[in-house]
């Protein structure tokens, strides 16, 4: 059942217990003013960022499981124990004290250094904003079987959300702060629909659970390494100095082996209508939502993908920022070895707190900024006052064809064996054409068929979601590929996606979200054929399936009408070129037409 609306805020406080904890093997503080607040300093304990203040706290989650949720506060520390201050929070698996996705090797306990980043890039303390870190259930020092953002952690995120604003020294406000996994939880705080959150920040989340682990029925070759990864995360260890209490908590899969069996088989269940999956579909869930939102995507990430994106923001209604590009999984602060900002655009941390000064402290900011920043596969970037952004709508019908559905392996097919990540730590691999093999993909072949567009006359993009449907034979698999093609047949595959064909009959299935603009004299190559990508684990059928009526529904856009805003190539852009550029043979004259009309 979905936890939204189970439990009143009032019954939430009623069941809140808080602990704030000395945290044994540190130093001991000298005495302090009475008005200072309580607990463990940058000075006494070199993991607490300067200028704040640690305390740890435990309070229960929402759905009367009786789990118990671990906080690391940190308060700033150059204000009182009264100052009353808005929340920062994040939630998620990756704030265990020995480290985010295994033993970090610290010698002494203390908060996650996992946001660091943001909270002494934005002044965060000084700026008089309290940071809260929660474990949900499973992790760090908290309780419970851990749930794959279904029920029970979203529950922790309610709960999470109403004991920030209900402590003695917060406004009440909260903002939620995240990167993948984290970011999902930020999604899921929006769905809640809770007066006190009143802003989240969402780097390159998963829009829909299902779709890290499946695509229409096929397993991606992570179906059981993810889960497994998360397991090893909820078995780490707490460290020798970390409290008894927090000790017994991350102890708590010894006692419950079932934990770990359970997430592994509740996860290895491809049937996307299933009550399982349906809890965990986030952007159907944000249905009517209007938490003030700030996302980050990268089209071409192969890791958390922009499937499901515009599912979650046509449904939510309420204010939208973005930094829309074609990065891979990175945060919008992050740079390279050459000081390269690896989104390309500067100006994130000061975007994001104009953001939540704006919503949680009720100052207007002073510089405006675009509700969208989109960069292109030109490395162009552009700004747009909502996404999907304003475009014309057509429907390619494709050509008839016939492949045999025997997966064959294919120039751009990545390893394929179960790989064992967890969301943050994902790392793409080149596909095999990148390691030598032959960069030619004939068009004309039993595996697979192609239907073309007509040069295009005038720069088109290609945006938001495409979406195919078509009638097939037999059942299988079916892939179908987008190629930007230019006229001497050099081509980039810039999107995919497959499904499982059940049953003889209509097929339907989007695509990844995109935005890629096509140069003139380049045609749209479409490819419908067998999966040939170590990108999923397919079984295939070995039949030979007859593909018609297959169309392809686009949004088109005229660059022409783009107002340009700050912003650099990001560097991935380039790698991601060179590893999925081939040349096309055998390219067709084209059956339809690319045009724009706004």
């Amino acid at each position: 059942m979905n936890v939204r609306g189970r439990t009143t805020a009032a019954a939430i406080g009623a069941l809140i217990t808080t602990a704030v904890l000395a945290v044994s093997g540190t130093a001991t503080a000298a005495a302090a003013p009475s008005s200072a607040p309580a607990g463990i300093t940058h000075e006494e304990n070199p993991r607490v960022p300067e200028g704040a203040v640690w305390t740890e706290a435990y309070f229960r989650s929402a759905d009367h499981s009786g789990v118990e949720l671990h906080a690391d506060v940190l308060r700033p520390a150059h204000l009182s124990a009264r100052a009353r201050t808005p929340v920062i929070l994040a939630v998620g698996p990756y704030f265990g004290h020995a480290g985010q996705t295994g033993p970090e090797g610290w010698s002494q306990t203390g908060p996650s250094s996992r946001f660091e980043d943001f909270t002494s890039g934005t002044n965060l303390f000084a700026r008089g904003y309290t940071y809260v870190m929660v474990d949900l259930r499973g992790f760090g020092g908290s309780t419970g079987c851990l749930d794959w953002v279904g029920p029970g952690e979203q529950a922790d995120v309610k709960a999470a959300i109403q004991w920030s604003a209900s402590q003695p020294w917060s406004t009440g406000k909260v903002g939620m702060y995240g990167k993948s996994y984290d970011a999902v939880t930020g999604l899921v705080g929006n769905n809640l629909r809770l007066d006190a959150l009143k802003a989240v920040v969402a780097q390159e989340p998963v829009w829909n659970m299902y779709n890290y682990l499946f695509s229409n029925g096929v397993p991606r070759p992570n179906v059981t390494g993810t889960p497994n990864a998360y397991n090893g995360i909820a078995t780490m260890a707490a460290l020798s100095d970390d409290t008894d209490r927090y000790k017994a908590n991350a102890a708590y899969e010894v006692a419950h082996p079932e934990c770990l069996s359970d997430n592994l088989t509740n996860n290895n269940n491809p049937d996307l209508d299933s009550r399982y999956w349906r809890d965990r579909n986030l952007a159907a869930d944000a249905r009517g939502t209007d938490t003030p939102l700030f996302v980050t995507q990268g089209f071409i990430e192969n890791n958390t993908k922009p499937e499901d994106m515009e599912d979650y923001l046509d449904n939510h209604h309420g204010v939208e920022r973005g930094w829309l590009g074609q990065w891979e999984h990175v945060r919008g602060n992050e740079t390279n070895g050459d000081g390269q900002l690896l989104q390309g655009r500067a100006g994130f941390f000061d975007e994001v707190m104009r953001f939540y000064d704006r919503y949680l402290k009720g100052v207007k900011p002073a510089v405006k900024d675009p509700a969208y920043a989109i960069e292109d596969n030109t490395g162009a970037w552009r700004t747009e006052s909502t996404w999907p952004p304003r475009s014309s709508s057509v429907e390619a019908r494709l050509e008839d064809g016939q492949y045999v559905d025997d997966g064959i392996a294919s120039t751009l097919a990545l390893a394929s064996d179960d790989q064992r990540w967890d969301m943050e730590h994902y790392v793409d691999p080149a596909p095999l054409a990148a390691r030598g093999v032959a960069p030619s993909v004939a068009a004309g072949d039993t595996h697979s068929y192609f239907s073309w567009s007509t040069p295009v006359t005038s720069r088109v993009r290609i945006t938001a979601t495409p979406r195919l449907t078509l009638n097939a034979s037999a059942t299988g698999n079916v892939m179908v590929r987008l190629w930007d093609v230019a006229p001497d047949g050099t081509s980039v595959m810039f999107d995919e996606n497959v499904a499982l064909i059940e049953r003889a009959g209509k097929v339907a299935f989007d695509l990844k979200s995109t935005d890629w603009t096509f140069e003139v004299g380049h045609q749209l190559g479409v490819q419908l054929g067998t999966i040939g990508s170590g990108s999923w684990r397919d079984t295939p059928s070995g039949n030979t399936i007859d593909v018609t009526r297959a169309r392809l529904s686009l949004d088109l856009q005229n660059p022409r009408f783009d107002a340009p805003t700050q912003g650099d190539r990001s560097p991935f852009l380039d790698t991601y070129l060179r590893q999925f550029t081939r040349t096309l043979t055998g390219v067709g004259a084209g059956t339809f037409s690319l045009a724009a009309r706004h």
